[in-house]
């Protein structure tokens, strides 16, 4: 990893916790993290990123901005051997406590009495207490709440599979209560999801008492979700006879209400909880956020720096398809590969270009390659990797989303500031940034066209109709310039993250745990 990315300071007014996105993944909330630090040269930053292991990750897509004073990373999963150690008896009103977050969790208490219970556990994390990692892993009473668990609640017959899946699930927590302990005092935290990183900022503001800002472009859990029901690697144990498939399997699910607890204890801590648009915004307060704390702020663009784009276009409409993300499954490559497929045997000129990495899940993007050669597409569609958006958009007719999910996705404003209309699948606010949101937004027209999600046929149909219809695509073309220079600027949504920094950074310090230092 590039050492040249580390910085070391004391203080910072925001700290930014980051769970493998900025600096090290390019696009999405990547490109929108670069954008908000450099909004904002007035303030000082400080980031902790969180990873998987430093092998996932080939070196830093984004130079640090001038502001970022701090700067360190941590991968969760590259696991030190352990030293032997002793076993203790552990301390039972300790696990008391651990057993009734358990229990205050799986019963969907107010997330009130989550936070209580936080706050009184948060010392007892510590190294040498009495839920630290190696009382967790290696008392009698761990091994005791364990197996307790697993003859009341387990559906899955090994228990070899669930002793193991607990610990390997439980033990990065101990890691974030370390990183806690060594941050630099910030006046705000700040995380971008849920998951690891919101449990990280809630440690903070626990430890700290300062404020913590969760701002979420997709709903964490959610995706993990997806992932997590499409993972080949968590194991199901059922014999053929015992296997519902209405049902999933019950480690799959362990993790997804894992995911689901430490959203809720994230959404208890935080004092503001932002989502891009009223759709997600439900979906938090569904998971747990308390209504009152969450509000929506739309993504924004630098719209003057796509705005010279539109000259560029040639006279003729490009019939030149780009789906510009991530190769990897939830942008659902394979049905925009398929789509291509379809519509070249009306429009045999067409052209389907896929600009993004290949990096993060390596199988996945050999599976669309060779699902393009199955179909023998090599002269039909073209895999460019990364690509500046820049020299991109020009020659392109169409920019399209296949994905089967998203939140309010940054290529789309993009694409509609250089005047380029999108073909997207029915997910996030994407009907919303098609179609408009409300009577005055929908009278600027509709920006492109929305189909339904995993559908080859409806997904070409839409680029065919906007490629060959001139007239169409111009009335699409004028429907985007107008919308994101009317609702998702940059200014826009910068004013409205100045005033949220400015009175959490004047927030008064609430009372720190009892015996966290």
């Amino acid at each position: 990893m590039n050492t040249s990315l580390h910085r070391r300071a004391d203080s910072a007014d925001i700290a930014l916790v980051l769970e493998g996105t900025f600096p090290y993944v390019r696009g999405g909330v990547s490109s929108w993290i670069n954008q908000m630090i450099r909004a904002f040269p007035e303030h000082t930053f400080a980031i902790v990123f969180i990873g998987s292991r430093l092998e996932d990750y080939e070196g830093p897509a984004y130079e640090l901005p001038d502001n970022v004073v701090h700067f360190e990373e941590h991968f969760l999963y590259d696991f030190v051997a352990s030293e032997m150690v002793e076993t203790s008896a552990g301390d039972p009103k300790a696990f008391e406590h651990v057993e009734q977050m358990h229990e205050a969790l799986r019963q969907n208490k107010k997330s009130s009495a989550i936070g209580g219970l936080m706050r009184e556990m948060m010392p007892m994390l510590a190294k040498g207490a009495q839920i630290s990692e190696k009382e967790f892993l290696h008392s009698r009473c761990s091994w005791d709440f364990i197996t307790d668990h697993y003859e009341r609640f387990c559906t899955d017959p090994s228990f070899t599979d669930y002793f193991w899946t607990v610990r390997i699930m439980h033990k990065p927590l101990w890691q974030l209560a370390r990183i806690c302990e060594q941050m630099p005092a910030a006046k705000v935290y700040h995380t971008a999801s849920t998951g690891y990183a919101g449990f990280l900022g809630a440690l903070l503001h626990y430890r700290t008492g300062r404020p913590l800002l969760v701002s979420e472009h997709g709903i964490y859990t959610k995706e993990r979700k997806i992932d997590l029901l499409q993972s080949q690697w968590i194991r199901d144990n059922r014999g053929v006879f015992e296997k519902d498939i209405s049902q999933v399997g019950y480690f799959q699910d362990l993790w997804v209400r894992f995911f689901e607890a430490m959203g809720r204890i994230c959404y208890e801590a935080a004092h503001d909880i932002v989502a891009l648009y009223e759709g997600n915004r439900v979906r938090q307060v569904d998971d747990g956020a308390p209504p009152e704390k969450t509000r929506n702020i739309p993504n924004g663009i630098n719209v003057s720096r796509f705005a010279p784009l539109r000259d560029l276009r040639p006279a003729e409409v490009p019939t030149v398809v780009a789906l510009i993300g991530r190769v990897v499954p939830i942008k659902d490559i394979k049905t925009f590969i398929r789509a291509i497929f379809v519509a070249s045997r009306s429009l045999p000129t067409i052209q389907g270009w896929i600009v993004g990495p290949e990096t993060e899940d390596p199988l996945y993007a050999q599976e669309c390659r060779d699902l393009a050669i199955s179909l023998g597409m090599q002269d039909t569609l073209k895999f460019l990797g990364f690509s500046r958006v820049e020299e991109l958009l020009p020659k392109v007719g169409l920019v399209a989303l296949s994905s089967i999910s998203e939140a309010l996705p940054l290529v789309v404003l993009e694409a509609y500031a250089a005047g380029v209309p999108v073909v997207t699948t029915d997910v996030g606010s994407c009907r919303q940034l098609v179609e408009g949101l409300d009577t005055e937004d929908r009278a600027l027209g509709e920006a492109g066209a929305v189909v339904q999600i995993a559908n080859p046929e409806k997904l070409s149909a839409a680029m065919l109709k906007l490629l060959t219809q001139s007239d169409l695509w111009h009335s699409a073309q004028r429907a985007g310039i107008a919308r994101v220079e009317r609702y998702y600027t940059d200014t826009l949504m910068d004013a409205s993250y100045r005033s949220l920094y400015s009175k959490l950074i004047a927030a008064d310090t609430a009372p720190r745990a009892e015996g966290v230092k």
